[in-house]
């Protein structure tokens, strides 16, 4: 009983940011997934700093950057209400001629050379602003928070998510997942039953997020097969959940290019084993041109893949620095001979996971199909969809209609699924506020378009082939009925 009474509630290591997890850095609407590291400079919104000071802290924790680009917790202040008591009526006796500001550019740079936070600056702003007073209360508030958002430096720590990532990607780098918008993602999981305990084919190519936002909703129960084009598959996004060893244990990948030996049944291990070297090969160079690149975009303010791709990196290279040259021969030539092994017992373990998506594949019981490729969709689903048990569902995703509506009428032909349903999500953001909440002016122009419906059995098929004469000849006695029934009324009158 006594221990029972010690467990009220989750461990507080599992809400802690600790060294080396991935997290989600947060400044009014902008986002910026980073992993934490010591001594590692992150430059997000114009500004750099350490997250030295972020580890051992909760999620969601407002953190201020002062002066050598460390962070400290905020604390919170109740917003003193004196500010906004005086107010005009309306705004028809302003004029924006920009001489209402007391304070020059030359003022303003001063007070931060001396090191005077962010809310001191505003408050400064308001006192020296002619006009402020003469603005309605709701123009203060905006005037405040504008002001607010350029001086004071203020950034809170997120835990990853599907929809905090999807909404990063789609509002910075939307290329990378074909345009998806996160309402038509969470469609795409709803229509395709995503739940822990499932086996699910995918096959995207959106940077790994729709891989990660399975893998989030089966919580590490089930499989997933992820099939894949190229050297190897593209999970950047999804190493941005930081999601534990467990979850990996389920996820299997295998080459698109050998789906086709698989439906035919000439597939063999013997396919595979002259292949990893040159696959695995072009995904290390791939690997190391991305890296290269990565990096030189991760100090331009670019996406997560820098900062994930280049954290390996910087310790390796400061331990070479650190190293005398004499000794640098023999260890690069023992890291050599390791990189090496390392190198051949990652293609082995490659090729056992291939065998095992190659199995799980050839049992053609999956619970569901996902496709949301830059790809056309019909020669993938209707390869895929072999793969799938019936009576499960299967959701396809593509930017733009017309493909889907080729995928539509080919399917119609096959047969073999119901339910067909072409849909089109429609978004609009909404502002609300005390007295002003309205929809907002600028909403997006559209996030996809998705073709779902669920898979019957074909067995019965050839059957009704077979049977087509006989139902013609039905339907020509059908036609012929009325013809009898009109030649019976004139004798029923006479």
């Amino acid at each position: 009983m006594e221990g029972a009474g010690e467990q009220p509630g989750p461990p507080p290591a599992a809400h802690l940011i600790c060294d080396g997890d991935f997290v989600v850095l947060k400044r009014e609407d902008v986002f910026k997934a980073v992993q934490v590291q010591r001594r590692k400079k992150i430059t997000f919104e114009k500004q750099w700093f350490y997250l030295d000071n972020v580890i051992g802290h909760s999620y969601g924790t407002t953190f201020e950057v002062t002066n050598g680009g460390s962070l400290q917790p905020k604390k919170k202040k109740e917003e003193p209400t004196s500010e906004t008591k005086e107010a005009g009526i309306d705004n028809r006796n302003i004029i924006d001629d920009g001489k209402s500001q007391k304070l020059t550019q030359d003022d303003i740079k001063a007070l931060k050379d001396k090191g005077i936070k962010g809310e001191e600056i505003v408050q400064q702003l308001i006192e020296n602003s002619t006009t402020f007073r003469d603005k309605t209360e709701f123009s203060q508030d905006k005037y405040i928070k504008k002001k607010k958002k350029k001086y004071e430096a203020v950034i809170t720590v997120v835990k990853p998510s599907t929809r905090i990532l999807s909404v990063m990607y789609y509002a910075r780098e939307p290329g990378k997942i074909n345009h998806m918008r996160y309402d038509t993602l969470a469609q795409m999981l709803t229509l395709g039953n995503i739940r822990a305990g499932n086996k699910m084919i995918v096959m995207e190519t959106c940077a790994g997020l729709v891989l990660g936002a399975m893998m989030e909703r089966m919580g590490g129960f089930g499989s997933i097969i992820q099939l894949y084009p190229g050297g190897g598959p593209v999970r950047a996004a999804t190493t941005c959940f930081g999601f534990p060893k467990s979850f990996l244990n389920g996820l299997y990948e295998f080459p698109l290019n050998k789906v086709d030996s698989l439906l035919n049944g000439t597939f063999s291990s013997e396919m595979l084993s002259s292949e990893p070297k040159d696959s695995t090969s072009v995904e290390e160079s791939n690997g190391i041109v991305e890296e290269k690149q990565t990096s030189e975009q991760g100090n331009e303010d670019n996406m997560a893949e820098g900062p994930e791709s280049t954290l390996p990196e910087e310790p390796e290279k400061m331990e070479i620095v650190a190293e005398d040259p004499e000794c640098k021969e023999p260890k690069e030539r023992g890291s050599k001979k390791d990189y090496i092994q390392e190198k051949q017992r990652r293609q082995e373990e490659q090729r056992k996971r291939h065998l095992e998506a190659a199995a799980l594949l050839n049992e053609r019981n999956a619970d569901g199909l996902i496709v949301a490729s830059r790809f056309h969709p019909i020669p993938l689903l209707m390869s895929l969809l072999d793969f799938v048990s019936p009576s499960r569902p299967f959701v396809v995703y593509c930017q733009y209609k017309e493909p889907l509506l080729e995928c539509y009428t080919k399917l119609r032909e096959r047969g073999g699924v119901i339910n067909l349903r072409l849909s089109e999500t429609w978004l609009r953001n909404y502002q609300v506020l005390p007295d002003r909440s309205h929809p907002k002016l600028l909403m997006s122009g559209g996030g996809g378009y998705l073709l779902s419906g669920f898979t019957v059995a074909m067995d019965n098929l050839k059957a009704d082939i077979s049977f087509k004469p006989n139902t013609s000849t039905l339907e020509s006695k059908k036609t012929e009925e009325p013809a009898a029934k009109k030649r019976k009324c004139p004798e029923s009158d006479s």
